[in-house]
């Protein structure tokens, strides 16, 4: 008798030495493994005028590490978070206008479409319950690239893919993020973890920051500074360039010249991704490990010998990655990094968490030195913005499982603009080359195998 699982079990072993490629070969056809050049930086794919990631220049042909910087539509984050603070308003729907239309919004023009979101937001008639309720997910960007999926088919034009269009599709999944994100929360948190089932409608004047907050909480109780701080999240994360996985993922669907809500949702499963926006979850993980096994957190020396043993993969998920540390581009400095901390502190401070924000503190500035004395390499790590943004969502009391879907709520942004320019101006679809390596064989007649 023919033996299902022992022959598919065998079947898979030969399957995995089909699927082993011999590295070697990377280097002799010169392929740039993961679109990056042998120094690490990235291949240029494409052009863009969104957004702008600055962490190194070239002198001489040489990467030198500088001060990173990140821009949207030529315009420093710093400034727009600085401006926003100062004038003690919300910001993130400034950033939306922005990215999206390429221009600052004059007061009425920021009145007017922060009105335009706040209408936006409550879902379709019946989405809540057959897309959402009716079909729970115990992954929340899982039900959320649903939810992207589902909303082509409560669009009467879904496959226009003209720019009224493309706009009107983007600002209308934009400001339906937080509702879909905090109803598939308290969906996942009733039907698997026996809770209440708590729906909020938004409220009408409300920032995205404040909604979410609003509608995630069974008391839709929060604080202004708490408002402020969230917003200032989905600030920092609204855009990172057209290089970023989920952002390339979304032009190279979009190239093929398929609707919105694909090319969207395409994003979110590359957002999923542990190695992209599930960073965040993995520094508190590590973060979590280190508090058990480091016995005073205020010794320096005993947090500089964990971190040697993490690093030497020998505790932690042996990886040998300090999570939070490093990033692609940025080199001496994240700038969303450094804005974060400063908040952090300042929250940490006010809620009881100073001696734990010590400790990130004390992880950021150890790394580096141990880095280098442990793999013997001068290469410059600087803290990225995943190294607070999960500590932050922490003292918010925001649920780690919420933390990506927090970063979807904000990349939507970028997402949008990167589609809509991808349409207009990309022109052709996205289709780089694998060379093959495979020898070829002679087929053999079935019965002579």
């Amino acid at each position: 008798m023919f033996d299902y699982a022992d022959n598919i079990q065998l079947l898979i072993k030969v399957a995995a030495e089909k699927y082993k490629l011999d590295r070697q070969n990377y280097s002799r056809y010169s392929v740039k493994r993961g679109l990056r050049n042998p120094d690490g930086t990235g291949v240029l794919a494409g052009l863009t005028s969104i957004g702008e990631v600055r962490g190194y220049i070239i002198d001489d042909g040489e990467k030198v590490p500088v001060d990173g910087d990140l821009l949207y539509r030529g315009i420093r984050v710093n400034d727009l978070v600085h401006h926003c603070r100062a004038e003690g308003r919300l910001g993130f729907e400034e950033v939306i206008f922005l990215i999206l239309f390429g221009v600052l919004p004059d007061r009425d023009m920021l009145e007017q479409f922060t009105t335009i979101l706040s209408n936006l937001r409550p879902l379709p008639d019946h989405f809540t319950e057959d897309i959402i309720l009716k079909s729970p997910s115990p992954d929340i960007m899982n039900k959320l690239a649903r939810c992207i999926l589902a909303s082509y088919s409560f669009d009467p034009t879904p496959n226009d893919i003209n720019l009224p269009n493309l706009m009107r599709q983007c600002i209308e999944l934009i400001a339906r993020m937080p509702t879909m994100t905090a109803y598939a929360y308290q969906a996942k948190n009733h039907y698997y973890e026996g809770q209440s089932l708590i729906i909020h409608s938004p409220m009408e004047n409300l920032s995205a920051a404040e909604n979410f907050l609003h509608m995630l909480r069974p008391t839709h109780k929060y604080t202004r500074e708490e408002a402020e701080i969230l917003d200032l999240m989905l600030m920092l994360h609204a855009e990172h360039g057209g290089g970023n996985n989920s952002a390339f993922a979304c032009r190279v669907v979009s190239s093929s010249g398929t609707d919105t809500y694909s090319a969207i949702a395409a994003a979110v499963g590359s957002l999923k991704g542990p190695k992209h926006g599930g960073a965040n979850a993995k520094v508190m993980a590590m973060m979590e490990d280190i508090k058990e096994n480091v016995k005073n957190w205020d010794d320096l020396d005993e947090v500089e010998f964990y971190l040697e043993q993490i690093i030497e993969k020998k505790v932690g998920d042996k990886s040998g990655l300090v999570y939070g540390m490093g990033h692609a581009v940025y080199t001496l400095s994240d700038p969303r990094a450094i804005l974060l901390k400063e908040k952090a502190k300042e929250l940490a401070a006010q809620k009881g968490f100073a001696k734990e924000y010590a400790l990130y503190e004390a992880v950021e500035t150890l790394t580096p030195k141990v880095f280098a004395a442990v793999k013997g390499d001068s290469k410059v790590i600087s803290a990225n913005v995943d190294m607070y943004s999960g500590f932050v969502y922490k003292m918010l009391d925001i649920p780690p499982e919420l933390y990506t879907p927090l970063f979807v709520m904000a990349r939507i942004v970028g997402w949008s603009a990167h589609r809509i320019e991808e349409v207009i101006s990309g022109g052709r679809i996205i289709r780089p080359a694998y060379k093959s390596v495979c020898p070829h064989f002679t087929y053999v007649p079935l019965d002579k195998r």
